[in-house]
């Protein structure tokens, strides 16, 4: 990803500031610390949350969905980016190509994307919408001098307005159905205090969050997305077991860029062809590489780099662990990212051009078939290629050597 200089500095600022943040008021319980990576946190009947091993949760999945293929869709962060694999899930739509999912993860600007990939095709127009609506457009508004005294530049509130747009009670209740199935649709947000992710099971909240399931639901998804720095964290309460208290959350894309649970790799015991039994599909909104640039030897340009640098090697290193394991598992591992062919990006442009163009790039090469980069020797699915004389774009994922050199194993 390429963010503009302040933006950039601001973010790495963030970075370094989330163990100060850990000094606000508030309460966190022990028995949660470092369980967090491995953990996905379920809400309950009671409306109390459970941590429980993704081993448990995974082995659930499959016993609820016995005899179908469990097919995993991840959704990176990215901001304006979340352009991309928006038009992607619309044109694999429009292909005939889209899988159902049983598993949908998202991070950030993933994370807002992830119910409308989690609810399927009848959820289109409305992804379609968020992206290219131009609703967007105002979500950098500044705090003016109350930057000098707050924990933001810009105000959360065109954020959570935004979330809460969509966040619909028919959105809500639509989620709680289909996690009625087995299906999961988890979301990743980064704990300020323990500066570990925290895995949400957002199907549980749908279902056993009551009169403040929405509530919940969009703060987890504010959160996800709150670049710390840049939009205020998000104090979440939490009840579990006997304690209630506040936590701190911010942008998920501090600890985890993407994720894919290892435990939803292993195929199912008993399938006659276990090689088929499970698929990852990752969409990461954003380049996998960017381009060299001269670079002035003053702090402010070296700052810029090397936080670009590092989240660029996060997401690569995440990237090649996860299709080495899904091999290793015997599952087949697709990846689309914005190839690097595709003209300058600003991941904090918000402007309704800008986006829209990026949308109709990734819904033109998930339709004509050009999205993935496939593991195993699977290849494009040039069967649902589409045949309506739209003009694909010259240079797709599936035609970036990057992307491919880091997919395929």
């Amino acid at each position: 990803m390429k963010l503009e200089l302040p933006i950039l500095i601001l973010f790495g600022v963030g970075l370094l500031a989330l163990q100060g943040c850990a000094h606000t008021a508030i309460r966190q319980p022990t028995s949660s610390q470092g369980e967090a990576p491995n953990s996905i946190r379920t809400l309950g009947p009671d409306q109390r949350f459970l941590t429980l091993p993704s081993q448990s949760v995974a082995r659930h999945v499959r016993e609820q969905r016995a005899g179908q293929p469990v097919n995993i869709l991840a959704l990176s962060g990215g901001g304006a980016d979340g352009a991309f694999g928006a038009g992607a899930l619309v044109g694999l739509t429009r292909s005939a190509s889209r899988p159902q999912f049983s598993v949908v993860t998202g991070v950030s600007t993933g994370a807002l994307i992830a119910p409308y990939a989690f609810l399927g095709p009848d959820w289109d127009d409305q992804l379609v919408e968020v992206y290219t609506s131009g609703h967007a457009e105002h979500l950098l508004h500044s705090r003016g001098l109350g930057v000098l005294f707050g924990s933001s530049v810009y105000s959360g509130t065109p954020l959570k307005e935004l979330v809460d747009r969509y966040a619909t009670d028919a959105l809500i209740q639509a989620v709680a159905r289909e996690a009625s199935t087995g299906r999961l649709l988890l979301v990743a947000t980064t704990d300020v205090s323990t500066g570990e992710p925290v895995i949400w099971d957002l199907g549980s909240i749908a279902m056993n969050g009551g009169a403040g399931a929405r509530a919940l639901f969009r703060d987890v998804l504010v959160a996800s997305a709150s670049v710390p720095g840049l939009f205020p964290p998000v104090v979440i309460r939490v009840q579990e077991q006997q304690a209630l208290y506040d936590e701190v959350h911010v942008d998920g894309t501090i600890a985890v860029p993407f994720f894919v649970p290892l435990a939803f790799l292993e195929p199912t015991q008993g399938a006659s062809d276990p090689s088929h039994d499970t698929a990852v599909y990752v969409i990461v909104d954003g380049r996998l590489s960017e381009q060299a640039a001269p670079i002035r030897l003053r702090a402010r340009s070296i700052l810029t780099r090397s936080v670009s640098a590092g989240l660029s090697h996060m997401l690569r290193t995440t990237l090649e662990l996860t299709a080495t394991d899904a091999e290793l598992e015997g599952a087949q591992f697709h990846v689309a990212a914005i190839p690097f062919a595709y003209p300058q990006l600003n991941s904090f442009d918000f402007g309704t051009q800008s986006m829209r163009s990026l949308f109709q790039f990734g819904y033109k090469c998930a339709r004509a078939g050009r999205l993935w980069t496939s593991s195993r020797n699977f290849g494009r699915d040039d069967a649902n290629r589409d045949d309506t004389g739209t003009e694909p774009p010259k240079q797709c994922p599936a035609d970036d050597e990057f992307i491919s050199r880091l997919a395929v194993r």
